[in-house]
């Protein structure tokens, strides 16, 4: 078992919610929080688009959504939803015909706001080929979208009127027997969005899909994100999420485990802890962990490494990870394996072998993963 594991003090307790499906990936109840991220192609690309959900896939994503804002778009969809290795959720806005059309090319889920894609005939449209087809269903409220009727009697977009609108559309799908549904009221407003997610979990059992939605750039979107999600998640609030982002979906990705690995609720790959270097570091951290993350892209198993510059804090961390290197000056480190001393190393060797000794660690955890399944 990897040394990362939660501690008793680190629990989060999540909100009990219900469990749909997103094609193969359970969303809610005890399954864990799944990551998604939308590709930024054009939707009537077959190829671009499948290549970056490969690639999403590859680093980690477990849904990706596709937007369909026309034919061209949900004729794509059939060859992406045959050949994506991952549940593709389809975007609809306004036009309920190509809800249809997603739900019988394959998609797994639909993305919609069940108030603005007509009246109540093509809502029972949709919903009857998401039962036919077997799609589940997000409910996608965004405070930069709300209905007007809302907007005139609050002033504004604001928490309660979210999760008005959020409980109008539940109502609409349970007025017609559907419940394979999932909800999200998103804004980029981070105060607005806690806040509205806030009272929707507390009105509901349904799956809440997290988001900030148009964070920003890499950097600051990643910090907004990291603020807003990781408060609701730290409140057990949340059962899937995307971190919003003008960036390369695979950051999305990369991003969103990161928030997750942070809160110790889901691992994937290597946990990289480092320190920010100083004058004392005994060689230098920044471009030796920024080596480690590229070769180390590839390991999908749990586990941590610990690399710090000096003995102030070095030796302290790496009791607590699964491989481990500090610098002790003189040109070389002592490296530490399973949270014990164990030998020392020059710098010039160190990457190479921290890489093979990371690569060892996470085969013997998944040995010992097999073996405790096997009993």
């Amino acid at each position: 078992m990897s040394l990362n594991a939660v501690r008793p003090w680190k629990n989060i307790y999540r909100r009990k919610s219900r469990q749909i499906m997103v094609g193969r990936v359970p969303v809610g109840g005890d399954a864990p929080i799944a990551v998604q991220t939308m590709t930024n192609t054009d939707s009537g690309d077959a190829a671009a688009t499948l290549k970056q959900i490969v690639d999403c896939a590859e680093a980690g994503a477990d849904i990706v959504r596709v937007s369909c804002p026309d034919v061209a778009a949900t004729t794509a969809l059939r060859e992406i939803c045959r050949e994506s290795p991952v549940p593709i959720v389809a975007d609809i806005h306004f036009h309920y015909k190509r809800a249809i059309e997603a739900a019988e090319a394959g998609a797994a889920c639909l993305r919609i706001n069940p108030g603005n894609i007509g009246d109540d005939s093509r809502v029972k449209e949709v919903i009857r080929a998401a039962k036919d087809h077997g799609c589940s269903i997000r409910i996608g409220v965004n405070a930069g979208s709300l209905e007007r009727d809302l907007l005139e009697k609050y002033g504004e977009p604001c928490p309660d009127a979210m999760v008005e609108s959020g409980l109008d559309h539940i109502k609409i799908l349970q007025d017609n027997d559907f419940h394979e549904f999932k909800i999200s009221v998103k804004a980029s407003d981070v105060f607005l969005s806690a806040a509205a997610y806030q009272g929707i979990a507390d009105a509901t059992d349904a799956p809440i899909h997290l988001g900030i939605t148009e964070a920003g750039s890499l950097n600051a979107g990643t910090v907004k994100s990291a603020i807003g999600l990781g408060n609701l998640l730290w409140m057990g609030i949340g059962d899937t999420l995307r971190v919003s982002l003008s960036a390369d979906p695979v950051e999305e990705v990369r991003v969103g485990y990161e928030i997750l690995k942070s809160l110790g609720l889901r691992h994937r790959g290597v946990n990289i802890i480092s320190c920010p270097s100083c004058a004392r570091q005994g060689f230098d951290v920044i471009k030796t962990v920024e080596i480690l993350e590229d070769r180390l892209a590839h390991i999908k198993t749990p586990m941590s490494l610990s690399i710090i510059g000096c003995v102030v804090n070095g030796p302290g961390e790496a009791l607590m990870t699964d491989v481990g290197f500090t610098g002790g000056g003189a040109g070389s480190g002592m490296v530490y394996l399973a949270g014990k001393q164990s030998h020392k190393l020059s710098n010039e060797q160190m990457v190479e072998h921290i890489v093979e000794q990371v690569e060892a660690r996470a085969a013997q955890i998944e040995a010992e993963t097999a073996a405790e399944a096997a009993e």
